[in-house]
């Protein structure tokens, strides 16, 4: 009876897989690259096993030769080591194992009770945070999504990581840059020189966009929403706590078919618009665009749901200012500036556990109206707080024509990156194309 219960409140495992996966190495050691790239330490629920895989993946990233008689010498070195039990083990090893051929299968049964594994130890958290009774019941939902989503991207939730485990994540990630086709390591914004200064949209990023009302924040963000959604393969998001989807679709068609926003607007198309808009829409229907236009939207529920997206490349959020704080309304009372400071800081976590770029846009406050040069510094931030110290990426829009209208080109834009933790910070031009709402590169603008 005892045994019975010892063996209910044993998490699951496959220990018959688990010899035949450190078999298999031990058998044929060209199996060993798919092993490692496939399985952790933390995969193994013997610790006799999960020792004798560390000892294999400590000699394999070293290049060492690896055989029964290494490993076991190896594992005396790490102190692993049992007279009695190594040498008897590591042969059974290899004798209880049928071949090496099919290492593949043995892996996905381990992948699959580590997951269970996983699942049942996050259920207990949150048992154990229901019985204590100091958790809301939305607190406690928001830990459950956002373990499991932990638990769904492969990731642990919790714990330190070995630095061997993050430089194998390193030198992939550098495998894909080296054989990639593109000039820049993350996702294009559509503005070639933008994409040259700040390295692209990177993942884990929060981008800030910021400026005055009416200085096209939302047509930038809907240009590179755009591109994205088009280009990039991935799925993209756009929460817009301003405007209505029917706003941003009109929008979106205005940057895509040329055709003057204006006449979008009022309906009153040619034939030929028509046509444009048309070809236009069937293009944005084969894009990976969604939109909520739900102006009460937190970063929690953001975050949940973009849990539930598939292939997500881009979060898109306008804007920080008229987000509420996680408590909604019972928070109303608090400083404002404290609140925005929680949402960026929010943000970024979001960010980092959703490993996607995540492109902000805030408003400025006037501090910049009264000075000579009109161009905004990050002081101008609205309820900065911690916004500026959150963000990876700081970029201001300005035209000297929103302040002078005698000027050379009034649609002259400034895309000021402020901020810029891959690079250097400066300017780039852009030309703003006020008829359809959308920005586009110099030398592209030159070029048409």
């Amino acid at each position: 009876m005892e045994d019975e219960e010892l063996l209910l409140k044993q998490l699951p495992h496959a220990v018959e897989a688990e010899q035949a996966v450190l078999g298999s190495m031990l058998i044929d050691p060209r199996c060993i690259p798919e092993v490692i790239d496939k399985l952790r330490g933390d995969d193994f629920y013997l610790q006799q096993n999960r020792q004798i895989y560390e000892t294999i993946y400590s000699m394999f990233n070293y290049s060492l030769t690896i055989d029964p008689v290494t490993v076991l010498n190896h594992m005396k070195q790490n102190g692993y080591y049992d007279e009695n039990q190594s040498p008897k083990y590591v042969l059974q090893l290899m004798d209880i194992t049928p071949t090496a051929a099919n290492v593949k299968e043995y892996i996905d049964i381990l992948k699959d009770k580590t997951l269970l594994r996983r699942v049942a130890e996050t259920a207990g958290e949150l048992s154990d945070l229901v019985r204590q009774g100091t958790e809301t019941g939305q607190d406690v939902l928001e830990a459950a999504e956002q373990r499991i989503y932990a638990i769904r991207q492969g990731r642990s939730a919790r714990g330190l990581t070995p630095i061997s485990d993050v430089l194998i994540d390193v030198y992939d990630r550098l495998n894909e840059l080296a054989s990639s086709e593109s000039a820049i390591p993350g996702m294009s914004t559509g503005l070639r020189d933008l994409d040259r200064a700040i390295s692209g949209l990177n993942k884990s990023d929060l981008i800030l966009l910021a400026a005055r009302p009416g200085m096209g924040k939302t047509s930038m963000a809907l240009n590179i929403l755009l591109d994205a959604g088009k280009r990039s393969g991935k799925t993209v998001a756009f929460f817009s706590l301003e405007m209505s989807r029917e706003q941003l679709a009109l929008r979106l068609i205005a940057g895509e078919c040329f055709v003057d926003n204006k006449k979008l607007v009022t309906g009153k198309l040619s034939q030929d618009d028509w046509e444009k808009v048309a070809i236009a829409a069937d293009s944005l229907t084969q894009a990976k665009i969604l939109i909520d236009d739900d102006s009460t939207v937190t970063v929690a529920d953001i975050n949940a749901k973009c849990r539930r997206v598939e292939n997500l490349g881009l979060v898109v959020i306008d804007y920080l200012q008229l987000m509420q704080s996680a408590g909604g309304k019972s928070r109303g009372g608090e400083n404002r500036q404290q609140v925005v400071s929680d949402i960026s800081r929010s943000l970024k976590i979001m960010a980092k556990e959703l490993n996607v770029p995540v492109l902000c846009l805030s408003q400025l406050s006037r501090a910049n109206e009264s000075r000579t040069d009109k161009r905004p510094m990050l002081s101008d931030l609205r309820e900065s707080g911690a916004i500026e110290q959150d963000a990876d990426i700081v970029l201001f829009l300005y035209r000297e024509g929103y302040y002078n209208k005698d000027t050379d080109n009034p649609n002259l834009a400034e895309c000021i990156i402020a901020k810029n933790r891959h690079g250097e910070t400066g300017t780039v031009e852009l030309q703003w194309l006020p008829e359809f709402t959308t920005f586009s590169d110099m030398e592209r603008y030159r070029e048409e």
